[in-house]
């Protein structure tokens, strides 16, 4: 008896290798589960005669080969099936799996995949290994969760990101009997194809363009899904909605602006699934999370900029006078991290002149009593992130004649 390996919703062709050489002659695909047979279908004299088989009316017979083809398998097809044309009569166990995808294999980014392996066969079910490969053909780790083994296998992947899209491999071995089955399926993960937070640093005055790169496109995503885009101002509980999107039947990104501020704009006409946002001029009270959202049907996911604004003032504002004082300000939005600093120096000046801000403090302050150029940075694991520098001058001395 020969075995053959079926998956639930593709086909299958079982070969009647000993056919007899009399083309009239009468041949009949039988099927049998435990104890029970039945007729699926008979060819003789180029007649066709459908049994009452399950799968009949899945089942095409090739006049010439007599080979039988099954479509869009279900465990139930599992059993033995048989040829008979003539003598010896050929007989074929087929072992049939069905593998299931969560969601239909379509998820948000940081979603569970949950795939559930089910086997059927006339004989008793063998205990599988089953690995699970990634679109780069790497093995990756899973929960499995064995409860209802050898019948059923459930493997969980935990927190998909977009760059999981693509087409996965489940390997499924056993020794006896010999199974050596590679089963592939697809997932979509719709996201974004940056990270979860991305810290966007800049100056008072300046532009700053806060972008988010969707890959609904890159995957041909065909399901609809809306978005929108949630600004939480630093230092401020309330959260305001500066637009709202959906993706049109082009597969294009409409947006709606809902938020009555004027300063910033939106981008328009870009195919590509990027969404940008543009501040034309930076001020200090622009500074927060800026979060951009997905939904589809109840599900969410988002991702953040973290605008990060600094702003350099002197006190007095003006020239230094002789022998006058000045105070210098740097301060940034936002409460520092344990790792990151302010630090303010005076160009070609000593280590006396330089100032750095105490643990967690979002501001230092500096006191000047000479003309020259300083330089504020922002400073995280020794990398300056953002630096903003301020000319001291010296006021006009005048002299008056008598």
């Amino acid at each position: 008896q020969e075995q053959q390996i079926g998956i639930a919703g593709k086909e299958v062709i079982l070969s009647c290798k000993a056919i007899n050489n009399q083309k009239d002659g009468t041949c009949t695909w039988k099927y049998k589960y435990k104890e029970v047979s039945s007729t699926i279908i008979s060819f003789s004299k180029a007649q066709v005669f459908k049994g009452k088989a399950p799968m009949t009316h899945r089942s095409e017979l090739n006049s010439n080969s007599k080979k039988l083809k099954v479509s869009d398998l279900s465990l139930d097809d599992a059993g033995i099936y048989t040829c008979a044309c003539y003598s010896p009569v050929v007989s074929i166990s087929l072992h049939v799996f069905k593998l299931t995808i969560s969601s239909n294999g379509h998820f948000l980014t940081n979603e569970d995949l949950e795939l559930t392996l089910m086997q059927n066969s006339s004989h008793s079910q063998p205990h599988l290994s089953i690995k699970l490969f990634n679109i780069n053909n790497n093995i990756v780790t899973t929960e499995i969760l064995q409860e209802e083994a050898p019948q059923k296998y459930i493997l969980k992947l935990k927190q998909l990101k977009a760059i999981d899209s693509g087409t996965w491999m489940c390997h499924v071995y056993s020794n006896s009997p010999s199974i050596n089955q590679n089963i592939s399926f697809d997932v979509k993960v719709l996201g974004f194809e940056k990270g979860r937070l991305e810290i966007i640093y800049t100056t008072v005055g300046n532009t700053a363009i806060l972008s988010w790169r969707l890959n609904f496109r890159k995957i041909k995503w065909k399901e609809g899904f809306t978005g929108k885009l949630n600004w939480e101002p630093q230092g401020n509980t309330a959260i305001h909605e500066l637009l709202n999107f959906s993706v049109t039947t082009h597969q294009e990104l409409h947006k709606t602006k809902k938020s009555n501020h004027i300063w910033f704009e939106i981008s328009e006409g870009k195919t590509d699934g990027t969404m940008d946002v543009k501040i034309p001029k930076v001020q200090l009270n622009h500074s927060g999370q800026y979060k951009c959202q997905l939904e589809i049907n109840g599900r969410r996911t988002e991702s953040v900029r973290a605008l990060v604004v600094m702003q350099v003032t002197a006190i007095p504002a003006g020239p230094l006078s002789r022998g006058g004082k000045m105070t210098l300000l740097c301060q940034v939005s936002g409460p520092l991290p344990s790792n990151a600093h302010l630090l303010w120096e005076r160009v070609n000046g000593t280590q006396m002149e330089m100032k750095k801000s105490k643990q967690h403090e979002a501001k230092v302050e500096v006191n000047v009593s000479a003309p020259g150029l300083w330089n504020c940075h922002l400073v995280e694991d020794n990398n300056k992130k953002i630096s903003l520098n301020y000319t001291v001058e010296e006021a006009h001395v005048w002299n008056s004649y008598a």
